[in-house]
């Protein structure tokens, strides 16, 4: 394998008949039989394309006589763009009429060296740019993921476990070797026993592993990370459990995610739930800054039938989901300083948040910019960040983190917290998972993760933009009708530089990108819908995109005609385009960074072609035709048009949205705490009812409705009257997914029998004692 690529940025082509391209094309073909690739272009926007898009160069030889062709494409602006992007990238200066004290400052602390190509021989050019080019590399590999290729490079025999022996195992069974062609020797030469004690201990958090975990810290800016192998909800069960106690209070986000509620259960504490903002479209948005208060909470505790008779009415720990599902960010400085005034923890739920220390737009905005130099003073809180790594960085699925901002005040003891850590973790850890740790936080080392970051923000505000002209282009069409599919996002934006307001889409797209005032949710705005809201408190993230479908607006506005986003997602998987999420009229896509023009280009295409077919009155076995297979009695008579106005009508009808919106805001009265009830039933003392008979009954289970688990009911919880506001939101899911099969509901503690009857746990009508 090559060892990378070295780029040359030459004003000479490559069969330029001069003296200086023959002496280049020589140092070229030494790079080459070293192994190195190399790339030549004579042009600096070509140079600059090669840095931006090739991900292994490892050198660059530029002449400062580059072609340009305008002041931004000279071979000054390709040197700025190494250092923007790269640390420490061997750069050799090509002169030939130029003295090194002649140049910009700048020059001399980017390059590594200079090049005369009449004073050398190309062999030590070539030489010295090949020992620089491997110096980097070394530099680049991250601590447990170079011991691992050390250890890798060893070639031992395997005389521990996994059983496979390196893979050999697998060779051992035809389809042991079609799994092992499948994944490659080298996942399997990588997954590893514990007992190879040069990589270090997961639990002790020694050697490689040890040094990697402190290398994170420094990267995403915390006082100690700690790695994790079961994802985010590992890490969110991890530190409610170390956290808080038996029969203690717990200030919880209602909408965080399930594996918070299981730590609730595991460490027997008292919830009591801060109540988010939901809008129109069924979204939650941020709990209001006034509810973080410390006379709010007073009485929210105080009101609370569990807290009575809790170890103490003073919270120890509280959790705040940021961002949200659907990109909702807290200024989490001030969250973190107002909640501090009540509870000594606060506990940020960043599963999809670990990229925003690296990109301006979030300054204030994620748990570790909670410190002394942000928040001084002896109030403020221990702050914990648990981050699901492979959702928006580059990890390997189940890779998370914890990182922790400790305080005199609340400190986190290591050993006592390591306890904790080792019950939730495994003593057989899958090396390459805390190997994609390690590289996925090299990555946002230094300019290289502002750049990733900052493109993958860009692409999403160049897709944002794209969505509102083409739907402007439609509508001045005239030959067609005028709706589109919108985009969840501020209609208008104040230029700084010119102080005018102007179309959110006609806004320059550095300002989208760079300035965190152009996506602030402003207090009473009519595009987000959320009620309550301070100024500056919540920011929408521009990379999570929440596409809005024809139907209702953000202020929950129905509208005689709709297209409900189940049938426009169901669309899009024939497409072969998978989205995140999907609400009543709403569906949300990620721009990660793995996202290109290429992706989001057939998304709009995909988007257009379903606006065609439902203008057309295509038949719906054309539009969906896996379905109409399925349930050919239903669906084949109808057109694509005819799908989208029934189910429209039945939403509006059944008022679904604002069924929804009354069963997450009007919370169930807590009859026992979440571990009583968890108890009851792993021990059976509970039975599973049609919703027809969970009038006043308690839950014993958790039901969530929503992805990615955000539970509408908690074990312990009331259910409530049969016109309450939860039965009633039940059964209309219930009703809705009978009466249109193939696009039922995404329901997590429900159990739906073969006639389409939804059936929850419930505590049983003779209660023993709960221990």
């Amino acid at each position: 394998m090559s060892p990378g690529t070295v780029v040359f940025a030459i004003s000479e082509a490559a069969d330029g008949a001069g003296v200086e391209a023959e002496q280049l094309r020589r140092i070229r073909t030494a790079l080459e039989a070293d192994g190195f690739d190399v790339r030549w272009v004579t042009r600096a926007r070509d140079a600059a394309g090669v840095l931006r898009s090739d991900p292994r160069v490892v050198a660059a030889v530029v002449d400062w006589e580059l072609e340009a062709e305008d002041r931004d494409s000279d071979a000054a602006a390709v040197l700025r763009g190494v250092g923007e992007r790269f640390r420490d990238l061997p750069v050799f200066l090509v002169l030939s009429h130029h003295d090194p004290a002649d140049l910009p400052l700048f020059v001399a602390e980017t390059v590594v060296g200079y090049v005369w190509l009449s004073e050398d021989t190309p062999g030590f050019i070539a030489g010295r740019i090949a020992h620089a080019a491997r110096t980097y590399l070394d530099a680049l590999l991250p601590p447990f993921f170079a011991a691992l290729r050390r250890f890798d490079d060893s070639f031992e025999y395997s005389w521990h476990t996994p059983a496979h022996a390196g893979g050999v195992a697998f060779l051992k069974s035809p389809v042991g070797s079609m799994f092992h062609e499948y994944f490659g020797e080298q996942l399997f030469r990588s997954d590893l026993s514990v007992s190879v004690a040069e990589l270090g201990s997961l639990f002790e958090h020694t050697g490689p592993i040890g040094a990697a975990e402190r290398n994170a810290a420094r990267v995403f800016g915390a006082d100690r990370t700690y790695f994790m192998l079961g994802g985010d909800s590992t890490a969110d069960r991890l530190v409610g459990h170390a956290s808080i106690g038996l029969d203690e209070i717990a200030l919880i986000d209602r909408n965080c995610h399930k594996s918070v509620l299981h730590g609730l259960v595991m460490s027997g504490a008292r919830p009591v739930y801060l109540v988010p903002t939901r809008n129109g479209y069924g979204l939650a948005g941020p709990v209001p800054a006034s509810a973080l208060a410390p006379e709010a909470l007073r009485a929210r505790i105080a009101e609370h039938p569990l807290t009575a008779d809790a170890v103490s009415p003073v919270p120890v720990y509280s959790v705040l989901t940021n961002s949200t599902y659907d990109g909702l960010c807290y200024d989490a400085v001030r969250a973190a300083g107002t909640l501090g005034e009540s509870v000594a923890r606060v506990h940020f739920d960043e599963a999809w948040f670990a990229y925003a220390r690296f990109h301006p737009l979030y300054a204030h905005r994620f748990a570790m910019a909670v410190g002394p130099d942000t928040l001084p003073g002896p109030e403020r809180p221990t702050v914990f960040s648990t981050q699901s790594t492979h959702k928006l960085l580059a990890a390997l699925s189940l890779s998370a983190m914890v990182h922790v901002r400790d305080t005199p005040r609340a400190p986190v003891a290591h050993d006592r917290f390591n306890e904790a850590y080792m019950m939730h973790g495994s003593t057989s850890p899958l090396y390459p998972m805390i190997a994609s740790l390690d590289v996925a936080t090299a990555m946002m080392d230094g300019p290289q993760g502002r750049c990733l970051i900052d493109e993958a923000v860009t692409e999403a505000v160049r897709f944002r933009r794209a969505m509102v002209h083409l739907g402007r282009r439609i509508a001045a069409a005239g030959d067609r009708p005028a709706w589109f599919f919108g985009v969840w996002q501020p209609e208008e934006v104040v230029d700084p530089t010119t102080g005018e307001t102007v179309p959110f889409a006609d806004a320059p797209p550095d300002l989208l990108r760079t300035d965190p005032s152009c996506w602030q949710l402003a207090p009473g705005a009519a595009w987000h819908g959320f009620p309550d809201l301070d100024q500056g408190w919540c920011l929408l993230d521009p990379v999570k995109v929440t596409i809005t479908c024809p139907g209702t607006t953000a202020r929950g506005t129905m509208t005689d005609w709709g297209i409900p986003a189940r049938i426009l997602t169901a669309y899009l998987e024939t497409r072969r385009v998978m989205v995140e999420k999907t609400d009543a009229y709403s569906t949300l896509i990620l721009f990660s960074l793995g996202i290109t023009k290429g992706k989001w280009g057939t998304l709009l295409d995909a988007l257009t072609d379903f606006k065609a077919r439902y203008d057309e009155g295509a038949p719906l076995a054309e539009a969906l035709p896996e379905i109409v297979a399925a349930h050919p009695h239903r669906y084949r008579d109808l057109t694509l048009r005819d799908l989208c106005t029934s189910m429209h009508e039945h939403l509006r009808d059944v008022d679904l949205v604002g069924l929804l919106d009354d069963a997450f805001r009007t919370l169930p009265r807590a009859a026992t705490a979440p571990q009583v009830s968890f108890r009851r039933l792993m021990r059976g003392d509970t039975e599973r009812v049609p919703l027809s008979a969970a009038a006043d009954r308690v839950a014993a289970a958790m039901v969530c409705v929503t992805p990615p688990g955000i539970p509408v009911l908690m074990p312990g919880e009331e259910i409530g009257a049969a016109d309450g506001p939860l039965l009633r939101y039940l059964s209309a899911l219930e009703a809705f997914d009978r009466r249109f099969p193939a696009f039922g509901s995404e329901t997590h503690g429900v159990t739906i029998d073969e006639n389409g009857t939804y059936l929850i746990e419930v505590a049983g009508r003779t209660r023993g004692s709960p221990g």
